[in-house]
């Protein structure tokens, strides 16, 4: 599948995205493609750059561009202002001129990290998104959306700041460690859930298949979800209508990853319990019969995702919250289900059904 599944038209940017299996060999092409120039520097994690780094460099190299790397430390410690500064400092030593091109080689750290230099150096720089985990490939690389974080929250300094390509290679996702892989289901699982109940059929249909890898399926199911993302991008590019049911059981999955320091979860993993909470929030509201709650957690669990967890402390989960992104007018936007592939936003959850549903997550 060598040709754009989708595409991302906002206002002012459109840009394509690639997925298929053994895409990074034509990076190169792609970004010329995409009237691209000047030097690539690529930006990538020392697990990732090891695996990876020597091929996507000689990708961009056979297409005429020179070639700078630089590799960080792997995971989301490294999601900070001062990460920020190394790399502005690196590329500041190496005299990024302003055509020059960021590109993001990696999973969705690397991908936020990157994406928000290249939107804040020389005031923007053109950015290349190449997604290397499967959260990365269905929602972290599509829609512009870069930041790092801040001790008292997650992603709360960043920018709008839309890629120029996505080329998502989903033979990368083979080298991936099995709890990422596993973990970046959930994305997947949530596009189906909010937006289209046939991705959700095919998931349910083909579970082992996707997780064994099996080439068609898991090209299939990255291509769709990917659409939809893009879909939503397309129609609300910086989250003040649409887009915010993107954040289907990330409210709580904010609030436990910023409990945890980032330490504990992974990002699917905090979204599957999330998602969790959410839905037994829409039941409880009178929005969904119990039966969807468990058709949900019963596809969660097939995928080798986690619904609940322990030893997390509720209050600073909820306080994690208050300071979420999502909160307006000091009230907590809730994006729940009204039914399969129907989602909705929602302002008058109560503060006790919240944290009696967190503290039952928390103590299953």
């Amino acid at each position: 599948m060598n040709d754009a599944v989708c595409e991302v038209r906002t206002a002012t940017e459109s840009y394509p995205i690639f997925a298929g299996w053994g895409l990074l060999g034509e990076l190169g092409k792609k970004m010329r493609r995409a009237g691209l120039g000047g030097r690539a520097n690529i930006i990538s994690d020392e697990a990732v750059f090891s695996i990876y780094g020597a091929r996507a460099a000689k990708a961009v190299k056979e297409a005429g561009f020179a070639v700078a790397s630089l590799s960080l430390p792997p995971g989301e410690p490294s999601k900070t202002i001062e990460t920020a500064i190394r790399v502005y400092d690196w590329l500041a030593e190496h005299r990024v001129e302003r055509d020059d091109v960021i590109v993001a080689l990696g999973g969705g750290v690397v991908g936020d990290l990157a994406g928000f230099v290249a939107a804040t150096m020389l005031r923007g720089l053109p950015l290349v998104q190449v997604p290397t985990s499967l959260v990365a490939m269905v929602d972290a690389s599509i829609g512009g959306k870069v930041a790092v974080n801040h001790p008292q929250g997650k992603n709360i300094i960043g920018a709008f700041y839309q890629p120029r390509l996505v080329l998502a290679d989903v033979e990368t996702l083979t080298t991936l460690p099995q709890r990422e892989f596993i973990s970046g289901w959930s994305e997947v699982i949530k596009h189906g859930l909010i937006l289209d109940p046939q991705l959700t059929q095919f998931l349910e249909g083909h579970a082992e298949q996707l997780i064994g890898l099996e080439p068609e399926d898991v090209t299939r199911a990255v291509a769709r979800s990917a659409a939809i993302k893009a879909q939503v991008v397309t129609e609300d590019e910086k989250e003040r209508g649409r887009r915010i049911i993107l954040n289907y059981g990330h409210t709580i999955a904010h609030g436990l990853e910023t409990a945890t320091h980032y330490q504990r979860f992974l990002h699917g993993e905090a979204i599957a319990i999330g998602m969790t909470g959410a839905a037994l929030i829409s039941h409880r509201l009178g929005l969904v019969p119990e039966e969807l709650v468990e058709r949900q957690q019963a596809l969660l669990r097939r995928f080798g995702l986690p619904t609940a967890c322990s030893d997390v402390e509720v209050e600073a989960v909820l306080r994690a919250m208050e300071l979420d992104k999502k909160v307006r007018g000091q009230a907590v936007r809730w994006v729940l289900l009204a039914g399969l592939g129907k989602a909705v936003i929602r302002h008058d959850v109560p503060p006790e059904m919240a944290r009696t549903v967190i503290e039952e997550l928390i103590t299953a």
